[in-house]
């Protein structure tokens, strides 16, 4: 038995986007990013902790110099769908003003999440702002937000991997999956609800 085999039957119902896929993409938008700010050095915020495994990958696609710092925002909690009340949970540890800033993220869903981010960025002054996202759900988009660049755009199902979680499992798969609906029942016993 296969390694992605055995992951997959520990509540995985399908792979959308192979690893190999990734890389290909994350390698396209590296040189992208690079033609984009020659000359420049931006700086990278991921934003925690999907975007870990995304940012990585990206900052080493790239040949142009970037610095990097992190915020953690959440809207989600346990859940499998954003309840829309967004918090700060872990703010940069530099100042943006005069910067060129790229937002990396790993999933755009409803929008509001990264709204709220986006609010809270542009008032720190920065030079310019723009975002890229590995995913975006085009159906569940709430409020029409900036994702300058985007890797792939998946239906509208829970996905996990690749940085991805449902209640802080899955991230180290290192492809993009859908959710087993079975994995999400069995979690909610264990939790007792």
């Amino acid at each position: 038995m296969s390694w992605q085999t055995e992951r997959r039957a520990a509540g995985v119902s399908k792979i959308l986007i192979t690893e190999q896929e990734l890389q290909r993409r994350i390698y396209e938008l590296g040189k992208e990013l690079d033609a984009h700010y020659a000359g420049r050095v931006p700086l990278m915020i991921g934003v925690l902790n999907g975007a870990v495994a995304f940012m990585t990958d990206l900052m080493m696609a790239m040949t142009t110099p970037v610095e990097i710092d992190f915020m953690a925002v959440s809207s989600y909690g346990p859940a499998t769908r954003s309840s829309g009340v967004v918090r700060i949970l872990k703010d940069l540890n530099q100042e943006i003003e005069g910067r060129d800033v790229l937002v990396v993220e790993d999933i755009v869903d409803s929008g509001l999440t990264l709204q709220y981010l986006l609010d809270v960025l542009r008032r720190r002054n920065p030079a310019s702002i723009e975002v890229v996202a590995l995913l975006r759900k085009e159906s569940r988009a709430a409020v029409d937000v900036q994702v300058d660049r985007v890797g792939f755009s998946i239906p509208d199902e829970f996905v996990i991997g690749y940085g991805l979680d449902y209640a802080d499992r899955y991230r180290n798969l290192p492809y993009i999956a859908v959710l087993d609906p079975a994995a999400i029942q069995s979690e909610a016993e264990t939790a007792g609800v």
